[in-house]
């Protein structure tokens, strides 16, 4: 175990046991939220309430149950170092975002050829005229070709080890690449080219930083930051994390996921699609992207908060950037 210099002070951080619980809990309440959106828009169920039955009250119990849960097993892991835990939640964040990688690889090469072949007519002559006509709606399509294509993603990211963002950039530049080439040379082009681009494109820009916050990548103002100690720098990152990244983070997940109608659940509730003709049928991932936005930033918060803490206890084993995540 690494060794730990507790320096003086007090009030919540001089107390890891109360981050590491705060942290926790934090993560697990955002996890049942989740599943209680999902059971309810999805699922039919009545939503977390008082007055929904056995169900409702289930659904709101889960919440305190998670709270519970999260401190038992902090408290049954009191040996465990902020350090420690930062890592295994940035760990948990890896394989999230490794996983929603693959998934939109596969999500975009796969419905990008059978875009290609309704436009031109093929697709009929492959799989047939009914199947020609499902995979014209976007509900078919979403449930029998783009879910199964998910769940072989998060299979994938079982297997390896990398996030893939170097892959993705690449891509994208080999996307508009092509688009430059059909266009200009064969004055060839089709809705699903740029669809396909920008698909990706938001993948990488959201999806990546979660990492970049772990890089130390994102642009900070530090003037005044850079010239204090490393104590000061770990308490001034844990109250921002406390007051603006985690706050952020539910402001999006609570505004975008609270009603049917909101901004990320009507669009993957009714598979929106795009309005020009043989385009994607990806639209509605964009939405998607930026809950993954806010659950992977919320992840690499926690992990963020008890590692401030952690500088600020003088706690050994600091995280040193690659510089993978550095403007």
């Amino acid at each position: 175990m690494a060794s730990i210099t507790v320096q003086s002070g007090g009030g919540l951080f001089s107390n890891p046991l109360l981050v590491r619980s705060i942290g926790w809990s934090n993560l697990w309440v955002m996890f049942v939220y989740l599943f209680n959106n999902f059971a309810t828009f999805w699922g039919g169920w009545p939503g977390a309430s008082f007055g929904s039955g056995p169900i409702g009250l289930f659904q709101i119990s889960l919440y305190p149950a998670a709270v519970i849960l999260a401190l038992i097993l902090t408290f049954r892991q009191r040996d465990t170092t902020l350090r420690q835990d930062s890592n295994r939640i940035s760990d948990i964040n890896v394989f999230l975002i490794r996983g929603a990688f693959w998934a939109v690889l596969l999500l975009g090469c796969v419905d990008s050829v059978i875009a290609f072949l309704r436009v031109e007519g093929m697709l009929a002559s492959i799989v047939g005229e009914n199947m020609d006509k499902n995979l014209g709606r976007s509900q078919f399509r979403g449930f029998y070709v783009h879910f199964p294509l998910m769940i072989i993603g998060v299979y994938l990211a079982t297997r390896t080890k990398t996030l893939g963002f170097h892959w993705l950039a690449l891509l994208i530049l080999v996307g508009e690449l092509l688009i430059v080439i059909c266009r200009f040379i064969f004055s060839y082009e089709q809705a699903f080219m740029s669809d396909l681009v920008r698909f990706w494109y938001g993948a990488l820009f959201l999806f990546a930083s979660a990492h970049t916050l772990l890089e130390e990548g994102h642009v900070r103002v530090d003037i005044v930051y850079a010239s204090l100690k490393e104590k000061t720098k770990g308490k001034v990152n844990a109250i921002g994390t406390i007051f603006l990244g985690i706050t952020l983070c539910w402001m999006i997940i609570l505004t975008g996921m609270a009603q049917k109608t909101s901004i990320i659940n009507s669009p993957i509730l009714n598979f929106e699609t795009t309005q020009s003709g043989f385009g994607l049928y990806l639209k509605y991932m964009m939405a998607a992207f930026l809950g993954i936005f806010a659950v992977s930033m919320m992840i690499q918060f926690i992990s963020y908060l008890l590692a401030a803490v952690a500088d600020y206890r003088g706690e050994d084993g600091k995280y040193v950037p690659n510089g993978s995540g550095v403007h």
